[in-house]
Formats: structure tokens, C-alpha cells, sequence
């Protein structure tokens, strides 16, 4: 997946578009509630992974590998709560986007997009634990995705 796991990086985005466009062929229409929902859960996970980008500042790489020299383990803000919050937000707001258009191939695509992230995360955490010697300490403490749960 190379040094810095760019192949990690480039998954997600062919899953992301794929989910995308498979919103305009595979929909079907979904109870006002699911729909609602999938707004909720599309806000809530921009808010989740926007809060994730801040709290992140300069420590923000596109790779899952931390960067070498600036980089600082994040344990504050919104990362008190989960461990990857850029990813979880991403997946919930990718479950929240298939759930409002009802698109069922995104839907199952959500889920591939959830795992994918589960994979990236459980690399980067060992990436993670080598440079910071708190982290398995901190990976006890809070969630990896789902906050309170998983």
C-alpha cells in the first residue's frame, strides 16, 4: 500500500466515487424517515470529520503514515471521543448521502467504505503506537470509529 499508504488513500476515493456515482443509477425511493436519517447522518458526519480536520492542524496528511518531523499525537477536542474522526465522519456522512437519495448499491458501498476505513485505521495505528509510546494507552481509552461503541 506503499511507505506513507497511499494506496489506503486511493481506495477511499475510488469507493467515495463510486458511491457518488452510483447515485444516479441504482436508486430507489426510501420512507421519509430513512431519508431524514440520511440527512442526519450526512450532517453529522461532515461536523464530526470537519471538527476532526481543525483539531488536526498541521499535523494533517492526506497518508495514513504520521508525518516524521512536525507531527503530534492529537488526543484533544473531538478525538477524545473517537480515534479517527475524519474516517468515521466521512463513513457516516457517506451512509447518510445513499440513505437520502436511496441508492442501494451506496448503500452496501457505505459499508465497504466503513471497513475500508477500519483497515487504513488498524495500519495507521500501528504506525501510530511505533512512534508515539502513549498511544496504546490512549487506543484503550477511546473508540477507533464509532464513538461510545467501536
Amino acid at each position: 500500500m506503499g511507505s506513507r499508504g497511499e494506496g489506503w488513500v486511493i481506495g477511499q476515493f475510488v469507493i467515495g466515487a463510486t458511491i457518488l456515482i452510483a447515485t444516479f443509477f441504482t436508486r430507489v425511493e426510501m420512507p421519509l424517515a430513512v431519508q431524514i436519517l440520511g440527512g442526519v447522518l450526512l450532517v453529522g458526519g461532515g461536523i464530526i470529520a470537519t471538527a476532526g480536520l481543525l483539531r488536526l492542524g498541521a499535523n494533517l496528511s492526506p497518508y495514513p503514515k504520521p508525518k516524521d518531523d512536525a507531527h503530534t499525537l492529537v488526543t484533544g477536542g473531538i478525538y477524545h471521543y473517537v480515534r479517527h474522526p475524519i474516517y468515521s465522519g466521512i463513513a457516516f456522512g457517506a451512509l447518510g448521502w445513499t440513505l437520502y437519495w436511496g441508492t442501494l448499491l451506496g448503500i452496501a458501498l457505505s459499508f465497504v467504505l466503513f471497513i475500508w476505513f477500519d483497515m487504513k485505521a488498524r495500519r495507521e495505528e500501528k504506525w501510530l503506537a511505533e512512534k508515539y509510546p502513549i498511544y496504546p494507552a490512549y487506543q484503550q481509552r477511546v473508540k477507533k470509529l464509532i464513538p461510545f461503541i467501536y
